[in-house]
């Protein structure tokens, strides 16, 4: 299990990894407690999404590894080369920063991270941060959830690989459920479009694409399954997509 969140004075003894969520993209949405942990840091392992700003947080001195996965790249020789990393720099006494994207345990491989970690008897603690599913629709002024809208909503990676792999019944949650949330699903949009048809919703439904989300460069599309193929042009991957009536509500704004 994860161990409390680590003090400064105890870092000599022996080395952790703390696994941190950096939040959807505005720098300024990093926890408190994330900012504690950079603050620390011997050494920091970030993704490909990360806001530059946020490694100005650590030491000087710290280390700054860069172990991003490009978009279409197989990801899990990667993975296996930041668990190994992971492992090495700790077993060398070093306070290490683990700095995902959104929350380390939405989409973000911080259970396996965290599994492998305590598999060789690795110190570590998850500091939970602001997940893109949520914030990223908020942001754009669309609530997930609005009384006597939408009462619920689901959270699906969107890529490539996951979504080849999402069983009918998922599919067919995301149809039926108020508001479905997709990430990372450009590139997959028409499958995506098309099993909501399959499942029934109506062509009428409201749709956002939401690029860069919460960032200054953020941009929002909004449609409907109907339409909104022919405006996914105007964004560029990675993005948000958000499909349901709760779309709409941010014309009320």
């Amino acid at each position: 299990m994860p161990v409390p969140f680590k003090q400064s004075e105890e870092r000599v003894m022996s080395g952790f990894v703390y696994l941190v969520g950096a939040g959807p993209g505005d720098p300024e949405l990093l926890t408190l407690k994330g900012l504690k942990a950079l603050q620390q840091a011997d050494v920091v392992l970030y993704d490909r999404l990360i806001a530059p700003e946020l490694l100005d947080y650590a030491p000087a001195g710290a280390e700054r590894l860069y172990v991003g996965k490009d978009l279409g790249s197989p990801s899990q020789p990667r993975q296996d080369a930041i668990h190994e990393a992971l492992v090495a720099h700790a077993q060398q006494g070093k306070t290490v920063v683990r700095l995902k994207g959104g929350d380390p345990f939405v989409f973000g491989r911080g259970s396996e991270e965290a599994a492998y970690l305590r598999q060789h008897g690795i110190s570590y603690a998850v500091v939970p941060g602001v997940s893109s599913a949520i914030a990223g629709p908020g942001a754009a002024g669309i609530p997930v959830t609005h009384r006597g809208i939408s009462a619920g909503f689901c959270v699906f990676a969107g890529q490539e690989g996951e979504a080849n792999h999402l069983p009918e019944s998922h599919w067919q949650a995301a149809a039926l459920i108020g508001t479905a949330v997709f990430l990372m699903g450009v590139a997959r949009l028409p499958k995506i479009l098309e099993k909501q048809r399959q499942y029934g919703r109506p062509e009428s439904t409201p749709v956002a694409l939401i690029a860069s989300a919460t960032c200054p460069e953020q941009r929002v599309v909004t449609g409907t399954l109907a339409t909104i193929e022919s405006l996914v042009s105007e964004i560029l991957p990675p993005a948000i997509i958000v499909i349901g009536d709760v779309v709409g509500v941010r014309e009320l704004l």
